[in-house]
């Protein structure tokens, strides 16, 4: 690694890395995400499809992002520039991705800490808890109440910045080693409460027992569609955070096994978040697909409805949520930070890390008040492209276009353009065993199932109703 590297910081050890870039995969599309999709996905079809996109395209492109970002010693733009400067413009892409996640995703970490406060509030009987308020009627109230969605999302925005600002082995890895074991063991409290409750069963039958009805026709199609975007959201992939984790990472650590671990690590935290979200919905008779509300109005009507206990439970998952969403939102600033602080160095300037995310939370937080503001759809501010609230509309960019685009051009130049670029990166601390697989997989594999996902996800966006 070397010194302009350096100077932005490098990861401690790796297990310090592997929290941290765990912590960017599991996020909101892991807990809140992964459960609802499974949902509308038909519950095990989508499980099954999941777990293959993950198996083939997942691992290829997790390997092919942190050995693109160790071997350059660079963030996306100076990474993808240094590979190919006809492709740089992809690391933009990857660079400017979390910039536009980041103008929502406070909002909703916003409201993750809201919930927390609420069910502490209510396990301790203070006038701020959730008694006696229908759990539609809280969540209505909270968001079409701008100042305090606002207050709380940028305290979410405050929270990733001075994190961030802290620097990659003070900041971003201190807090990972004790966030993700503690987010872990919360997460298993929440699966053996919601497995055990009466008529959890079902929920259980739901996600495991084997039932292709959804595949249907074209249903297949719109299956693969959402699972693989989720996997793209849920892994960060093309959104340069991997790429500069990679970048810290030391010369020694193998990328083959990282590479493993989180792919495993984030699909077991997915498959928990279903277990722990199901069960609950199927004992309370509710519905598995309500979409974006399962994580605010569903469960927290299945927690009202649990008593005291359910305060207990409700307040240890909302805080789970939090560290889960706050941890991605620290590789999205870091993401984009480091590749500004490249580009600082190249200049001859020093990486002054402070101005750099404080410039991007200041975007960050003007997106914060737009999305706050709007309400979920609900402030009556105007919207572009037919789209009933700003979420969609911004979301239209990162996971809709930039993100499978990019991860479509990188497997086309790791696969046809450049087919060995990084395999002398990847033999620095393994044998390559998956060498053969890796390169079937990004040449013939990922591009023809990201195609997919690209066209799904405008199908879905635009309610085109091609399949």
């Amino acid at each position: 690694m070397d010194n302009k590297t350096d100077a932005k910081g490098k990861f401690k050890s790796n297990f310090g890395f592997l929290m941290a870039a765990i912590g960017a995969a599991v996020g909101l599309g892991n807990i809140w995400g992964f459960p609802f999709k499974m949902g509308r996905g038909g519950g095990f079809a989508f499980l099954a499809i999941y777990i293959i996109l993950a198996v083939v395209v997942g691992y290829c492109c997790m390997l092919g992002e942190l050995s693109i970002g160790r071997k350059a010693g660079k963030a996306s733009i100076g990474a993808y520039g240094k590979m190919d400067k006809r492709f740089t413009f992809n690391g933009w892409f990857a660079t400017l991705t979390p910039v536009l996640l980041l103008c929502f995703y406070c909002t909703l970490g916003g409201y993750c800490l809201k919930y927390t406060v609420a069910n502490f509030g209510e396990l301790i009987g203070a006038s701020f808890g959730t008694t006696g308020v229908p759990s539609e009627a809280f969540f209505a109230g909270f968001i079409t109440d701008t100042s305090q969605a606002l207050v709380y999302g940028m305290l979410f925005l405050i929270a990733t910045i001075l994190i961030v600002m802290g620097g990659v082995s003070g900041g971003i890895e201190r807090f990972s080693v004790i966030a993700m074991p503690a987010l872990f063991v919360m997460l298993l409290v929440i699966v053996v409460r919601s497995a055990t409750l009466p008529g959890a069963v079902e929920g259980l039958k739901f996600m495991f027992k084997p039932d292709f009805e959804v595949f249907k026709g074209t249903g297949w199609i719109s299956v693969l569609a959402l699972a693989g975007g989720q996997m793209f959201f849920s892994l960060s992939l093309a959104s340069g955070c991997l790429i500069t984790y990679g970048s810290y990472l030391d010369k020694s650590e193998s990328l083959e096994k990282n590479a493993a671990i989180i792919i495993i690590a984030d699909t077991i935290v997915a498959l928990l978040a279903g277990v722990a979200v199901m069960p609950a919905v199927f004992a309370f008779g509710l519905d598995p697909a309500a979409g974006p509300g399962l994580l605010f109005v569903t469960l927290q009507t299945v927690f009202n409805s649990m008593g005291t206990t359910g305060a207990v439970f409700g307040f240890i998952f909302y805080f789970l949520v939090f560290i889960a969403a706050l941890t991605s939102s620290i590789g999205m600033i870091e993401g984009a930070a480091s590749a500004f602080m490249d580009r600082m160095i190249e200049k001859g300037k020093k990486a002054n890390r402070m101005r750099v995310v404080l410039i991007i939370g200041a975007v960050a937080g003007a997106g914060t008040v737009l999305v706050s503001a709007d309400a979920l759809g609900k402030g009556n501010l105007p919207h572009l492209f037919g789209f009933d609230n700003w979420i969609d509309t911004i979301d239209l960019f990162a996971e809709g276009f930039m993100m499978p685009i990019g991860g479509l051009i990188m497997a086309v130049l790791l696969g046809w353009i450049h087919p060995f670029y990084v395999d002398d990166e990847v033999k620095l601390s393994s044998s390559f065993k998956s060498q053969k697989f890796f390169h079937g997989a990004v040449k013939w594999i990922a591009p023809i199932f990201m195609l997919f996902i690209l066209i799904g996800q405008i199908n879905d966006f635009f309610k085109l109703g091609l399949f």
